[in-house]
C-alpha cells in the first residue's frame, strides 16, 4: 500500500521541512502539497536536514480532491468536535485500521489542515476517516511539524513491518462501492437525504475487505431487483 503525507495550503516553510524531516526518519517518502510553494523557499530545507529528497520528490496540486485522485483510503486530521458523522480514529487506532487495509488498499493518505484554520467542512467531507490528538491544554493547538511527526512515529510500523503481498486487482472496490450507493441513492430517489447519504458514505471507509464484498453482492441484488 502507498502512504502519502498530505499538507493543505502549509504557509511557513520551515514546518514543511520538519514535516518531510519527520517523514524521512520515519520511513515515510511520498510528501504531497496543496496549493502552496513554501516548501521552495530556503527555510524548508535547513530545518528538513537530510531530508533533502523529500522535498525534492514534493508533488503539488491545486485541490485537496486533485491530491486524492489516486487515493483509495483518506484520513484527515481534525478536531473531535467537527467530526459530524464521520468514523473518528486516535493516532493508536488508526494503526490496525490501516493494518487491515494495506492488504487490500492500493493507495492511503494522511491530510493535514492549515496551520491557522485546518481542513474546511467541504474538504473533511471527503476523507474516509478524521483522526486528531487527544491534548491537554486550554486551547488545544500543535505544530504542524510536531503534529506529523506524531503520527509518523505511530504509524511507523506499518513501514517497517514485513511488506504485505501486492493489493488485489479489484484495489478500487472501495470507490466503486461509493459509486454504486450513489447510484442506489438516486434511483430509489432518496438523494436529498443528505444525514443519510452522510452517514451511509462516511461509514464506507471503516468496512474491512469481507465487508466491503459483501456489501458489493448486496448492492447487486438490489440492483438487479430494481431493474426487474
Amino acid at each position: 500500500m502507498r502512504f502519502s503525507i498530505i499538507l493543505v495550503e502549509p504557509a511557513r516553510a520551515e514546518n514543511i521541512g520538519a514535516a518531510a524531516r519527520a517523514m524521512k526518519t520515519m520511513g515515510f517518502n511520498d510528501l504531497r502539497i496543496v496549493n502552496s510553494e513554501a516548501h521552495l523557499q530556503p527555510q524548508a530545507r535547513w530545518v528538513a536536514h537530510g531530508s533533502g529528497d523529500i522535498l525534492d520528490r514534493v508533488a503539488v496540486f491545486p485541490t485537496l480532491e486533485a491530491a486524492l485522485a489516486d487515493i483509495d483510503f483518506t484520513i484527515a486530521t481534525t478536531a473531535r468536535s467537527r467530526g459530524r458523522f464521520h468514523y473518528y480514529a486516535t493516532a493508536a487506532e488508526l494503526v490496525p485500521l490501516l493494518e487491515e487495509k494495506r492488504q487490500w488498499v492500493g493507495g492511503a493518505a494522511l491530510v493535514f489542515g492549515r496551520e491557522d484554520s485546518g481542513l474546511t467542512n467541504d474538504e473533511l467531507a471527503l476523507a474516509d476517516v478524521l483522526t486528531g490528538v487527544p491534548m491537554v491544554a486550554d486551547y488545544p493547538s500543535m505544530n504542524l511539524g510536531q503534529a506529523v511527526m506524531v503520527y509518523c512515529y505511530q504509524l511507523s510500523a506499518l513501514m517497517q513491518g514485513d511488506a504485505p503481498q501486492e493489493p488485489a486487482a479489484d484495489v478500487q472496490q472501495l470507490q466503486a462501492l461509493r459509486r454504486r450507493v450513489d447510484n442506489l441513492l438516486t434511483a430509489l430517489a432518496i438523494t436529498d437525504d443528505h444525514k443519510l447519504s452522510d452517514w451511509l458514505q462516511q461509514r464506507l471507509g471503516v468496512l474491512g475487505q469481507r465487508d466491503t464484498v459483501m456489501l458489493h453482492r448486496l448492492l447487486h441484488d438490489i440492483e438487479k431487483k430494481l431493474t426487474e
